[in-house]
């Protein structure tokens, strides 16, 4: 699922591409990407776009006289700028939003439908879109530091909770722990207050330099390779690889469609997380340490 740095990224190259420019016309390709009956989409005919921004995970088109356009693009869900000579064929395509100057498709890969479509009018009905999460970016220490101990979750948890924390998902949850050299399982009251400045720096630094990186790679053009693992990334992904701190092999939780990834000699003391599966399967062989997969 796309997160803070890649949504930032979109906004940008969105805000270059079509924030002036009249939206002709919204194409819905897939009724069930549509998950709004008003305003109708044909109130965006014409309409010009006034600005774009985030909420969360979520993209948003500002059109003239407040109607906006609520883009989530969940997991496989992506945004691909086209000219109007080179459209997007097959079952990919869920709706096109036409321009005079090319048109943006959002895309959706693999069966399940869950990228999805929401217009609302005006500002107050966009409001209870929002979840509520503290920006990361902008929020000092002490918010954050609230913001972390209002609840008592793990830290992976926390950080991935729309409610607390805004945009940040699986990936990069798993870059900011690596780098604060905290287990993703530790409970949050139990941090120390070091322990939170370290996690909050941490969060800052990787958000940052990811937006930066991604930035950079996309320059003038339009963000094409949006994806959940990328090279340079310390654990995320790489399961098994070795960890570009200490070398040791990266270890993984696995639950539902999602999984963790840490290094146990940085982030645990060198213990190893029970996966709930693989654990249970292997019972007493279950190693404990990292010393014993080493």
């Amino acid at each position: 699922m796309p997160e803070l740095p890649d949504v930032v990224v979109y906004l940008e190259r969105l805000t270059a591409t079509v924030v002036g420019q009249r939206l002709e016309r919204i194409k819905i390709l897939n009724p069930f990407v549509l998950r709004s009956v008003a305003p109708p989409v044909s109130d965006t005919d014409g309409r010009r776009v006034i600005g774009v921004r985030r909420i969360g995970k979520r993209i948003v088109l500002a059109l003239e006289g407040e109607i906006f356009i609520v883009i989530h693009l969940m997991i496989a869900g992506r945004l691909r700028w086209r000219p109007k000579d080179k459209p997007i064929r097959g079952k990919l395509a869920q709706a096109a939003f036409e321009f005079p100057n090319g048109t943006l498709f959002l895309t959706e890969a693999g069966s399940k439908r869950r990228a999805s479509i929401n217009l609302v009018a005006g500002e107050a009905a966009l409001v209870e879109i929002d979840r509520g999460g503290l920006e990361p970016l902008t929020a000092d220490l002490d918010a954050f530091s609230t913001r972390l101990l209002s609840e008592n979750h793990t830290l992976k948890r926390s950080l991935t909770d729309p409610r607390l924390f805004s945009g940040i998902g699986n990936s990069y949850s798993d870059e900011i722990l690596h780098r604060a050299r905290l287990s993703p399982m530790t409970q949050t009251k139990r941090l120390t207050p070091e322990e939170i400045e370290r996690l909050y720096n941490a969060m800052r630094e990787t958000l940052t330099e990811w937006t930066r990186r991604l930035r950079e790679e996309v320059g003038e053009g339009f963000p094409e390779t949006v994806t959940a693992f990328r090279e340079g990334m310390a654990v995320h992904g790489r399961y098994r690889q070795p960890c570009p701190v200490c070398g040791s092999p990266v270890q993984r939780i696995v639950y539902a469609e999602n999984e963790t990834n840490y290094c146990a000699r940085c982030q645990t003391g060198g213990k190893l997380l029970a996966d709930r599966a693989l654990s249970r399967l292997l019972r007493e062989d279950w190693p404990r340490s990292i010393d014993e997969v080493e």
